[in-house]
């Protein structure tokens, strides 16, 4: 079984401390906390912060000044063991699309590798506050930069300039989340992302006046 720990992900992106300045180590004995009690199979809702701060031997006051409550800790803890959010290239608005969902691909595999990571969602997914901090803090952000993405290839014209940027995003990213999420068992293999992309911009492309002009007779 691959623990949280083992998964690798990205740091907490830094927040303004509150009160007296933030101890590195304490911040990380509250993370690998929780991640324990996780992998002792604890579940989301038992988790209280008085039993994460035994359990990471701090005070519970340590947590507050780091965290406004479970919510945001918990959210924090997966995003610890998530793999970073790739640099866009920005070679073109098609490189960009691939790197986006080439991260997503990689999270499914993530998701499917770690047990405890999988159960964690699950029960984050049961929870709507927990499930609003995740979406607010990860997912929002990281479909506000698809469609950045998109608008840039519309006013560079690599994408037709009559489409709904919401309803595109939603074209690109649905297809790997039906792969990467709804369908455990569906292959995810290298170089689909290449294809979901590369297939989709064959109809979303500008059509040039050449190609809609009428034959000559």
């Amino acid at each position: 079984m691959t623990s949280l720990a083992e998964a690798g992900g990205t740091p907490r992106p830094t927040t303004p401390a509150r009160g007296r300045p933030r101890s590195e180590a304490v911040e990380r004995a509250i993370v690998e906390g929780v991640m324990k009690l996780l992998e002792d199979g604890v579940p989301l809702a038992e988790l209280s912060i008085e039993r994460i701060a035994r359990t990471a031997g701090v005070g519970k006051a340590a947590i507050y000044r780091r965290w406004s409550g479970k919510e945001e800790l918990f959210v924090d803890v997966v995003r610890t063991a998530e793999p970073p959010d790739p640099p866009l290239p920005g070679t073109s608005m098609r490189d960009d699309l691939v790197v986006l969902l080439e991260s997503l691909r990689q999270r499914g595999l993530l998701n499917r590798s770690s047990a405890i990571l999988h159960n964690v969602y699950a029960q984050m997914k049961q929870s709507p506050k927990i499930w609003a901090s995740y979406h607010d803090a990860v997912i929002a952000p990281r479909r506000r930069v698809g469609i950045d993405v998109l608008r840039c290839g519309r006013e560079n014209g690599e994408l037709r300039a009559d489409l709904d940027l919401e309803f595109v995003n939603d074209l690109f990213v649905g297809p790997m989340l039906v792969r990467a999420i709804m369908r455990p068992d569906a292959d995810l293999p290298e170089g689909l992302s290449e294809q979901m992309v590369d297939t989709l911009l064959e109809g979303l492309r500008p059509v040039s006046s050449s190609a809609v002009s009428s034959p000559t007779s």
